[in-house]
């Protein structure tokens, strides 16, 4: 049987509405989407039990609120019940509760197309370590499936034992349901607390907690979330901040009401809910965040003091921000201890993580794009004993905070809260010190904003970063482009020294938690990262493009960052870029 799923470790992911059409708020799903789903249950239960040893292992079955989610739910359960697997369903979840939850149990299965259009949907899996399956795991249960799908008699006997499991069991699943919840949404508070407090020690959690809450009531703070319907709406936030005595107001609770990637484009209704309050004389309404469908990611919108108006922060403003909140907060909170700070992030995130680690005494890590690559090389780094606090990808806005392996927007508010709310001798102070950027007892964000280091980046979901590409085998395309690059570049030397100090270059390539400097033959990325990195007449890195396959859709991505406020330098770097992949295509 045709599968037509993208089989990536970040999650496989396909269009799951009936009609086929990406936009479509159906609810039903084709027989052969049945099977699949059947398959992929089947495959990871077999896989888990082989790594566990255990014929029953208990696993959670989680999903987002895409319409298509309870008839794929409804097959992964019949599969698994007919494996003898102990299951707790938790019905809607976001992805860092159910992650949080498995942590307990044996493994996890989540449904979801994480920020894909209303009509896809997937599955992630993971064990007990806190994230998803990372490649080498993934391919295991990749294989498996591929053997099963392709093979339409097995396929069909397994589905057939599927919906012959007991419907007992199965009405039993069902009704302890709202039980597993609540203590899922236990198990995610109590970590929720661990993560952002940086510590295990309970006494240690309520003195950091008290301290917000009493800086808070000092000056009251207030958030505003665009739930768009996704699954943090049946989540901890409204409990979690309300027991900060941080005020919280929502809108769009129920229903998808837009688009579900928490772009600029769309946390336009964020921004217009912050300023609706401000007007209203709700002033301490100064923070706003929107996740997607699986909840978790969260880019931030805030209040501009200056301006009088809400300003939807750009993605890797949002990491940036979060990198100097941990950074810093790392720091303050191991005064007297010696340690190696460091942070972990795509390729593609901006050099200005750089900048701001510099200053700060710690190093940064490159993986290539993929959740589980920046999980696997933080942890890398810890064994080589580095301090790694916070990871993520930039390029998309997405904040982990150990010991998290997974992006979540409770973290990255509370990074925010803590650069704003620790003030005497706070986190703020201290990067100011340390970076020589001027400090004011009255600050606000937009004044942690001015003193970051300034670096002008094309956004992830901008249509200029996207490109279609004829050629499927990337290392061959990437050699076609060293080709055209090599010989453009002898001819536009001198004008991008003239024009923006470029002297050189440097390629750079990453595969997985690997990454390569300076490499010379550019198809050895195969399907990794490729950037070319441009040096100025001090050897010093000042602008890079970039570009990768995507995983989980049929697009080529590709970026540009540019030292320093240069909108007319990234255009233009991006545009020679796309004009030689295009080339490097034909």
């Amino acid at each position: 049987m045709e599968h037509k799923m993208i089989l990536s470790a970040s999650g496989w992911r396909k269009v799951f509405a009936a009609s086929g059409a990406e936009q479509d708020k159906t609810s039903e799903i084709t027989k052969e989407s049945k099977a699949i789903s059947v398959a992929a249950a089947v495959c990871f239960f077999d896989y888990l039990s082989n790594l566990t040893g255990l014929t029953a292992p208990v696993i959670a079955v989680g999903m987002d609120t895409r319409p298509t989610g309870p008839a794929i739910a409804d097959a992964v359960l019949r599969a698994l019940i007919k494996k003898g697997a102990i299951i707790q369903f938790l019905g809607v979840s976001s992805a860092p509760e159910i992650m949080a939850y498995a942590k307990k149990l044996d493994g996890f299965i989540y449904i979801s197309a994480s920020h894909n259009p209303i009509g896809h949907n997937g599955i992630k899996f993971g064990t007990n370590d806190g994230g998803v399956l990372n490649a080498a795991e993934n391919a295991k249960v990749t294989e498996a499936f591929l053997k099963l799908v392709g093979d339409d008699n097995l396929l069909f006997t397994t589905v057939s034992d599927a919906d012959a499991c007991s419907s007992s069991v199965l009405k039993q699943v069902y009704q302890e349901s709202s039980s597993a919840k609540h203590n899922s949404l236990k198990a995610y508070s109590d970590f929720v607390r661990r993560t952002i407090s940086s510590s295990e020690a309970k006494e240690d959690q309520e003195k950091f907690f008290n301290l917000i809450k009493a800086s808070v009531e000092e000056k009251s703070v207030g958030l505003v979330c665009d739930f768009n319907g996704s699954s943090r709406n049946f989540c901890i936030d409204r409990d979690f901040f309300a027991e900060n005595k941080i005020k919280f107001n929502s809108i769009n609770d129920k229903e998808i009401v837009h688009e579900i990637i928490p772009e600029a484009e769309n946390l336009v209704h964020v921004a217009k809910q912050m300023e609706w309050l401000q007007q209203q004389g709700y002033k301490e309404y100064i923070l706003g965040y929107m996740p997607d469908c699986d909840g978790d990611r969260g880019n931030i919108v805030y209040w501009d003091e200056k301006q009088k108006k809400a300003v939807i922060l750009k993605a890797q403003e949002v990491f940036s921000l979060s990198v100097l909140a941990e950074l810093t907060w790392c720091i303050w909170n191991n005064s007297g201890k010696e340690i190696k700070p460091a942070v972990a992030v795509n390729c593609p995130t901006s050099m200005r993580i750089e900048e701001i680690a510099k200053k700060l005494g710690a190093q940064v890590f490159r993986a290539e794009v993929g959740e589980a690559n920046v999980v696997n090389l933080a942890r890398e780094k810890r064994e080589e004993g580095y301090t790694v606090p916070i990871l993520g990808e930039g390029s998309n806005g997405g904040t982990i905070t150990y010991p998290s392996s997974v992006r979540d927007p409770l973290n990255t508010v509370f990074a925010l809260l803590k650069l704003l709310t620790i003030r005497e001798n706070g986190l703020f102070e201290l990067w100011c010190k340390k970076s020589g950027a001027k400090y004011k007892e009255d600050f606000t964000l937009t004044d942690i904003l001015e003193s970051l280091p300034q670096y002008t980046t094309t956004g992830v979901s901008e249509p200029r970063a996207v490109l279609k590409v004829k050629t499927t085998d990337h290392a061959k395309l990437k050699a076609a482009f060293q080709k055209v690059f090599e010989d453009s570049w002898k001819k536009k030397k001198a004008e991008l020294e003239k024009k923006y100090g470029i002297t050189s270059y440097e390629a750079v390539i990453t595969n997985g938690t690997k990454e390569t400097r300076n490499v010379k033959d550019y198809s050895l990325s195969k399907k990794g990262g490729l950037k070319i990195l441009f040096k100025d007449k001090k050897d010093s890195d000042c602008a890079f493009i970039w570009m990768r396959g995507s995983g989980t859709e049929p697009v080529f991505r590709i970026m540009c960052d540019v030292k320093g406020n240069n909108t007319e330098e990234e255009k233009a770097l991006l545009e020679w870029e796309t004009e030689l992949i295009k080339k490097a295509d034909n």
